[in-house]
């Protein structure tokens, strides 16, 4: 995605854990049968469909908020949640970013289920950094970022779970929100990023607006993906992390999400966290930081693996259908 500033923590593993995971833990062949009943019900990710909702983004050039591409991208996003969603509300907010520019950031909200009690919420940004400020190619660092995986995949990802959510209604509530203006932010200014979702914390798109809890997306369609235990995540919804992991674990996906701790990040759920809604980040963070492509103008679709997508895409689903 865009993921803002990255704020390495350098926790050791005794520091925080998730309770019950262990990289060594065998379960009995009874277990294991159990494990394989409880997501029989989750309808299946489709991986390539998913890998088409990042390429139809990506074909609009980068979604720069202010520009002609992210009013295009937009517009799409918004009609194909209609097709899928109960009800989906745009919600459009004034904000200015840390250089001055005056923008208007538009959240998109998509709901199903809406009447439902209990409730997820699942997020992403949408929107692409002006300008690839890590490329290698210093001549180069002025350019916008495409975002295939540092926005796009995401997205992408959520449209899917959209899609299946339409295809098999569950009794669980869900909203998906496309976040906007995430990653126009400075390294030295934590405040700057995630504009659209300080926005959305401050003024949800219910009065009261309170879900069971949030999970967050960033860059999770890279080749190699390591998701590990993000520090805030661990701080404010230790317990969300074990199920999302233990879930990934048991339906194979362990080598993505792996028991072990990361760094901390400033990304949009951080602000959640601060509104009282306990929500965790899925991001990709390894031993040498974010995925190479990382804000340059290398984070294209040659990034994107259908198997990271697969991953993290069935890993939700079977959240949300065995909640």
């Amino acid at each position: 995605m865009s993921i803002n500033h990255f704020l390495c923590l350098a926790l050791s593993a005794a520091a925080i854990s998730v309770s019950g995971c262990s990289n060594t833990t065998q379960q009995s062949s009874d277990t294991a049968q159990e494990s394989e009943e409880t997501v029989s019900q989750a309808p299946q990710f489709d991986a390539d469909s998913a890998y088409q909702f990042t390429a139809d983004q990506c074909n609009y050039g980068p979604r720069v908020p202010g520009t002609q591409a992210h009013a295009q991208c937009a517009s799409m996003l918004t009609g194909r949640l209609r097709s899928w969603a109960d009800s989906v509300i745009v919600q459009e907010a004034a904000v200015t970013t840390f250089d001055g520019k005056h923008l208007t950031a538009k959240n998109i909200i998509a709901q199903f289920n809406p009447e439902a009690e209990g409730r997820i919420l699942l997020l992403a940004h949408w929107d692409c950094r002006p300008w690839a400020d890590k490329d290698p190619d210093e001549s180069r660092r002025n350019e916008p970022v495409m975002g295939a995986n540092d926005a796009a995949s995401g997205t992408a990802v959520l449209l899917e779970v959209a899609r299946q959510l339409k295809s098999q209604p569950t009794s669980m509530g869900v909203d998906i929100v496309l976040v906007d203006v995430e990653d126009w932010g400075n390294e030295n200014d934590d405040d700057s990023w995630a504009l659209g979702t300080q926005y959305w914390a401050a003024h949800p798109h219910v009065t009261g607006y309170r879900p069971l809890y949030g999970i967050l997306l960033d860059m999770v369609g890279a080749r190699g993906a390591r998701f590990g235990y993000e520090y805030h995540s661990m701080h404010f919804a230790p317990s969300v992390v074990q199920n999302v992991w233990k879930t990934a674990q048991e339906a194979g996906f362990g080598n993505y999400f792996g028991n072990h701790n990361s760094g901390g990040v400033t990304d949009d759920h951080v602000p959640i966290n601060n509104a009282g809604i306990p929500c965790i980040d899925i991001i990709d963070m390894r031993d040498t930081g974010f995925f190479d492509g990382w804000h340059t103008t290398h984070d294209t679709m040659d990034c994107i693996d259908r198997n990271t997508l697969k991953a993290v895409g069935q890993t939700l689903l079977n959240v949300i259908y065995n909640n």
